[in-house]
């Protein structure tokens, strides 16, 4: 199988990168707005970081918010970094392995979109996100469009020849939950009646 840093470094070379971009935008648009009014209930202003950035979109739209005081991206697949780099000069772009890259500091809201469950152990890099990656209150949403409940999706792993993590809606609730994380809330972003959505799903770190 091949690792979805290469799969995503193709893309990149091949322009596919804009069309997950359109493809993502309305449920990304639906998790940040969401996990905005909370984390700005708390203060006044947030750093951001996104996990598995791509070409940077995701931080290049947080970071047009004028509550925004610091956003970074992530990512494993270089292509995708330089991409970022080269549209973004404002915001910061790093190349990170997941979930062995620790962050430069911690974040009031971390996002990823389409990442985690690449990952052969998820919950490590939950663990990660909530220990490592949050600053105290902070919180972070995480969207999974490869989910059990999304049929379609099943046949993704090997139509890609990639490893994906394959769990229920439940199980990964289930999951933020084992690492720590309170006032979890999950929905499904971006959903109508032809399409499961995206699985959203939202928390906010524990204070120990």
């Amino acid at each position: 199988m091949k690792q979805a840093t290469d799969v995503f470094n193709d893309w990149a070379h091949r322009g596919k990168d804009e069309g997950m971009e359109r493809g993502h935008g309305p449920s990304v648009r639906e998790m940040l707005d969401a996990a905005l009014e909370r984390v700005l209930s708390e203060g006044d202003s947030f750093s951001f970081a996104d996990l598995g950035c791509g070409n940077g979109w995701v931080v290049r739209l947080a970071g047009q918010h004028e509550q925004c005081q610091k956003a970074d991206g992530f990512d494993g697949a270089e292509h995708m970094i330089e991409k970022a780099k080269a549209t973004d000069s404002t915001n910061g772009y790093h190349l990170a392995v997941f979930p062995q890259t620790k962050p430069p500091q911690q974040y009031d809201l971390i996002h990823s979109m389409e990442f985690i469950y690449y990952l052969h152990d998820p919950k490590q890099m939950l663990h990660s996100i909530h220990d490592d990656w949050l600053s105290e209150n902070g919180w972070a949403v995480i969207g999974i469009d490869h989910y059990e409940e999304h049929e379609e999706s099943l046949g993704w792993p090997e139509a890609l020849d990639v490893h994906m993590s394959t769990f229920s809606e439940a199980e990964w609730i289930q999951m933020w939950k084992d690492v720590g994380f309170t006032e979890v809330h999950a929905w499904r972003a971006n959903a109508s009646s032809d399409k499961p959505g995206t699985l959203a799903i939202l928390g906010k770190k524990s204070q120990h």
